[in-house]
């Protein structure tokens, strides 16, 4: 059968898992910090009489203060601050040099989120954009392309339409229909012309309000997300203990929540036999089992994490060295055999707890720096840091080391740097330049 103008037949094949809304509360749940963990699950016993959540269950153990008990063994780079607050262009960073590899097109990327505004918008034209950075139409597109696949979701769109088609298209729970309604025909679905966009895709009009309601629970704004203001007080997910050469790693018992089923709650109600009760108390049963579950797959996501990230810095646990070995996020994640965007949400706000400090796990990740000659050993950022910082207080107080020079004798040592990375690395430690660190000394009598 024809259709008339503006019509078209389409016929889709999908999987969808159940339970959408819980699914996505259960990544939540992993992105948590122990804190916000417990505010979770307080707000859901709330809502739901047959969860109980032992209130001791953080209690029971000694808080640490970030400011007295978070500390670093030898000048242990980016330490844990009191308040520290995180910028969504901190935030950005961070993702780019943990995922992507030292390449012009991430240049290109590092440019770019200079641009992107507190919203999370990308604020700068194309034409300018090529201008300055001399990418081609193609590469800058693929650039553009890699700053919207970082989280949060919508980020580096460059209007609402965007940011909503972006966030959709990262949400595999989305309704079918969505993200090519937001894409031909986001005014008329702003607009509420639901019927001539049923008629056009031939749906019911059922279909078009649940894409609508869905598109209501995106962020015009998803960047606003990032930057809060965190907490001054730390709650460790893991323990690693030193046992002679060994190392042993366990999940921190404050870590760890009860959450109780009310049986005889349960039990009493059952008795009624009231259809409604009945039915009532079968989805609050099924929301404690999800609840259950999902917080024994936090657990052992973070578990596992935790295990590679010991693993792969054993010697820094053993106290053999201060430095981090190579480690990027895509490492774990496919050892692990997961998605990068689940280790970063079980290494964000998560901390492990040593015999000499308190540690965030995201710290143990660090870009690699090449040795020479191309395809020798690799060092991380984190090693070239900490030899630098080395370099600048065993120097001459009065003839201070320049940055070209810390840069010759780390090309001595076979460590492929730029003098803008030495630089940048020096800045990192806060580190003043050399003329602002010579000292005129006075002569011995």
């Amino acid at each position: 059968m024809a259709l008339g103008p503006g019509f078209r037949q389409q016929q889709r094949q999908s999987q969808k898992l159940a339970m959408t809304q819980r699914l996505q509360q259960s990544i939540q749940m992993l992105q948590f910090n122990v804190e916000e963990l417990r505010d979770f699950l307080t707000q859901k016993a709330l809502e739901n009489p047959l969860i109980d959540v032992d209130t001791n269950w953080r209690d029971n153990q000694t808080s640490l203060s970030a400011a007295a008990n978070v500390t670093t063994r030898a000048d242990f780079i980016e330490r844990v601050s009191t308040s520290n607050k995180h910028s969504l262009f901190e935030y950005l960073l961070d993702q780019i040099h943990l995922t992507m590899r030292a390449t012009p097109l991430r240049q290109i990327v590092l440019y770019l989120i200079e641009y992107v505004d507190v919203n999370g918008y990308l604020k700068i034209d194309e034409a300018t954009a090529r201008a300055e950075t001399g990418a081609s139409p193609i590469e800058l597109l693929d650039a553009i392309t890699l700053l919207q696949q970082l989280d949060p979701p919508g980020v580096g769109a460059r209007n609402l339409q965007e940011a909503l088609m972006l966030q959709t298209e990262n949400d595999d729970h989305a309704p079918n229909l969505a993200y090519i309604i937001l894409e031909e025909n986001f005014d008329a679905l702003v607009n509420r012309q639901w019927e001539r966009l049923a008629k056009q895709y031939a749906v019911e009009l059922a279909d078009i309000s649940s894409v609508y309601d869905y598109v209501r629970t995106l962020s015009p704004v998803p960047g606003a997300a990032v930057g809060q203001e965190t907490t001054g007080y730390i709650f460790p997910d893991l323990i690693v203990k030193r046992v002679g050469a060994e190392l042993t790693l366990k999940t921190a018992s404050m870590a760890q929540p009860v959450v109780k089923f009310q049986g005889q709650y349960f039990d009493q109600l059952s008795q009624h036999g009231d259809q409604e009760v009945t039915q009532y108390l079968k989805e609050k049963k099924a929301e404690y089992e999800w609840i259950a579950t999902s917080l024994q797959q936090r657990e052992a996501t973070i578990f596992r994490v935790g295990t590679a990230i010991v693993q792969r810095q054993a010697d820094f646990f053993l106290e053999k060295t201060t430095s981090l070995k190579p480690l990027l996020l895509r490492d774990v994640a496919q050892k692990l055999r997961v998605h990068e965007s689940t280790i970063s949400r079980s290494i964000n706000g998560k901390y492990i707890q040593t015999d000499f400090g308190t540690f965030e796990l995201k710290r143990f990740f660090s870009q690699a720096v090449t040795k020479r000659p191309t395809g020798g050993e690799l060092v991380s950022a984190d090693s070239v840091q900490h030899r630098i910082k080395a370099l600048i207080e065993a120097e001459d107080k009065e003839k201070p080391l320049s940055d070209q020079k810390i840069l010759q004798i780390l090309k001595s040592e076979n460590v492929e740097l730029s003098r803008r990375t030495v630089a940048k690395y020096r800045e990192k430690m806060n580190i003043p330049g050399s003329s602002k660190r010579k000292q005129y000394l006075k002569p011995e009598r």
